[in-house]
């Protein structure tokens, strides 16, 4: 299994649930704002989508990934404290389970309007600066996350399929309990046995842990 750092595991965790509940924290901000993420549970067909990449000009599909056996969707953005802290770490996590057959896909869909630093060409720096291994695309509607149901970045959304079946949701959690400024060490744990049950055929061991981060920045007209 992906570790960043290893640490031997003490706990025993229920039965698999997903909760809609992603709970959002704005930087620098002592009390939590904890959102509705809306009707998400487990074994939701994810949402099409069709959305420009803006490190190659190249389009991406939810069908392009059809032939792999699993799907992480992980929205995130370029300025986000929260994002900011795993950005190193979800590009090792990602290139080591996608040499096992995982499809990895990155969307941003905060408002360039309100947050330039989260516009295109600033998404394709950040792809090249963190080696990005997976199509970091840019949904400037912001349907895509609508249609997903994210609500926070980052927010992670793994999908698995049987066959031809279209992708059904598995997971979606945290990456892991480290977040900035509380000492934990990044290990990407959560996720990474997420994805090791997805690619296994196997039942999660676990309860899911909603994913805490920055409220997606949504255009002025949508608040």
């Amino acid at each position: 299994m992906f570790s960043i750092v290893l640490r031997p595991t003490l706990l025993s965790f229920p039965a698999a649930t997903v909760t809609p509940l992603c709970r959002c924290r704005q930087k620098f901000q002592i009390r939590a704002a904890r959102m509705e993420s809306g009707a998400v549970s487990k074994g939701t067909r994810a949402p099409n989508f069709e959305l420009p990449e803006p490190l190659t000009g190249k389009t991406h599909k939810l069908e392009d990934f059809e032939p792999y056996p699993a799907l992480l969707v992980m929205f995130i953005c370029n300025h986000c404290p929260f994002v900011v802290l795993l950005k190193k770490d979800i590009a090792k996590l990602a290139k080591f389970y996608m040499e096992k057959g995982l499809a990895v896909v990155a969307i941003s869909s905060n408002s360039s309007i309100t947050h330039l630093q989260d516009g295109p060409n600033f998404m394709a720096e950040d792809a090249k600066q963190f080696n990005y291994p997976f199509p970091y695309l840019f949904d400037e509607s912001q349907d895509v996350a609508k249609a997903y149901g994210a609500v926070c970045t980052p927010d992670f959304f793994l999908y698995k399929k049987d066959g031809r079946r279209p992708f059904e949701l598995f997971y979606r959690g945290q990456f892991d309990d480290a977040r900035p400024n509380n000492g934990v060490a990044i290990t990407g744990r959560d996720l990474s046995r997420a994805i090791e049950c997805a690619l296994s055929g196997q039942e999660l061991p676990f309860t899911p842990i909603p994913s805490i981060g920055c409220s997606i920045k949504w255009h002025p007209q949508r608040n």
